[in-house]
């Protein structure tokens, strides 16, 4: 399985001969095109139809939540927390994704999703602080977490949550792209190494394989 991150929330995940996408908002010209597009909430930076639309294909499945779909072109299945997807042998777990004392992201409306393949479990938690429901989330080997902050989790709460679930791999997102998420994802690194056994891998400009 590769990840790749492309910046903000975007990320291309190649696994089982797929490629799937979450997020493209921040895409390189010339990107594959896409056999799954996983969209976590309707805001713009993350749900971006004109993005969609270059890396899909008649073939291209989409799973969005039911804001977002409206957004977007063509046949495009819905999603709530709770539900799961099958998608030739790649299991997609739709879960929580919320704020829980600012106004951006509602209970209900986005989501996160838990990618499973090849025997590995990959989470996006898409725009959301640290919650509840983090906490029964177990054997994951990569954790995407925000770490910018103003929307979402900053650097302590993302530590806090990458330590209540115990990934064997974070990955930190959704900051240095947008004006108001600056943050050091090597500080981020440091805070989550010292204190656990989870590795934390900075993709600026490069791919992980897992």
């Amino acid at each position: 399985m590769k990840i790749t991150w492309f910046g903000h929330a975007t990320f291309k995940i190649e696994t089982s001969g797929k490629t799937l996408y979450i997020d493209p908002y921040v895409l390189p010209k010339g990107s594959p095109l896409a056999d799954v597009i996983l969209i976590t909430h309707d805001h713009y930076d993350h749900c971006d139809p004109s993005k969609v639309n270059e890396i899909r294909s008649e073939g291209t499945r989409i799973i969005a939540t039911e804001k977002s779909a409206r957004k977007l072109e063509g046949e495009v299945g819905t999603v709530r927390p709770g539900d799961i997807v099958e998608i030739d042998g790649i299991k997609i777990v739709s879960v929580h994704a919320y704020n829980r004392n600012k106004p951006f992201h509602p209970k209900g409306i986005g989501v996160g999703f838990i990618i499973e393949s090849e025997g590995k479990k990959v989470y996006h938690t898409g725009d959301s602080d640290y919650i509840p429901e983090m906490n029964s989330l177990k054997g994951l080997t990569a954790v995407l977490v925000p770490i910018g902050g103003t929307y979402t989790m900053d650097i302590e709460q993302a530590k806090e949550a990458v330590l209540a679930m115990k990934p064997k791999i974070a990955i930190p997102m959704h900051y240095n792209f947008l004006e108001g998420l600056k943050a050091d994802a090597k500080e981020f690194k440091e805070k989550v190494e010292t204190k656990g056994e989870t590795k934390v891998e900075i993709l600026e400009g490069r791919e992980l394989e897992i």
